[in-house]
């Protein structure tokens, strides 16, 4: 940052399991979204070493760290990030013309990931007529119609009430426990935290504490 070094992760030493939810909890400024981004493989580490379903981030290529975002991994973003042109149908397609799945494929796809999140009757809705949780699930299915490995959920209630943010965060728990997929939450709402099973504290960078949660 111009003539200053800022060190956003510090010394950090972490492992997840195949099937975890998980979350990284801080205050802003903590390090939390640098993590997810390494994790994504939408940032490198400056030094040591991140290794993502066998890949080591840094020694990938840009178009290897493509590929492995398309097949692998799946994003969830607290501002959606849908294309507001596109139907919902369209937005949760746009994952599987990007692996060129044929067509017959992709409907059946789409529709079992709008199934799952409960949107069947909005697949012809675009997301100016939607509501903050329908379009957070949309973005949900979006991320889970190619049945990733790994979801990262960057502060995926912020924009949400209570009401909505629980039903959203049932639907990413039933998810996780039918597919197996690995859930990577980064998060300062106590409505997530509830949730998760392995809460891991941030703090300037380093961890402070990593503790598994005994779930009634």
């Amino acid at each position: 940052m111009g003539s200053h070094e800022f060190t956003a992760l510090n010394k950090i030493n972490l492992s997840f399991k195949i099937g975890e939810f998980s979350g990284l909890v801080g205050p802003s400024g903590s390090g939390k979204t640098t993590f997810l981004n390494i994790l994504g493989s939408l940032d490198v580490p400056t030094q040591g070493k991140a290794v993502v379903l066998g890949h080591s981030i840094s020694e990938l290529s840009t178009k290897k760290m493509a590929e492995l975002r398309n097949h692998h991994l799946g994003f969830i973003f607290q501002t959606y990030n849908l294309l507001a042109v596109y139907t919902v149908y369209e937005n949760v397609e746009l994952p599987l013309l990007l692996l060129k799945m044929p067509e017959a494929e992709r409907k059946k796809a789409v529709l079992q990931s709008l199934e799952w999140v409960g949107l069947t009757d909005k697949i012809k809705s675009r997301p100016a007529q939607l509501s903050g949780g329908e379009c957070q699930r949309v973005s949900i299915a979006r991320a889970m119609v190619k049945k990733p490995k790994l979801v990262l959920a960057d502060e995926p209630t912020a924009n949400l009430d209570a009401h909505n943010s629980h039903n959203i965060l049932e639907t990413m728990e039933k998810l996780n426990q039918e597919l197996k997929t690995t859930f990577i939450f980064s998060t300062h709402d106590e409505k997530v935290i509830q949730y998760l099973r392995r809460t891991i504290v941030l703090k300037d960078g380093q961890v402070v504490s990593d503790d598994n949660l005994a779930k009634n």
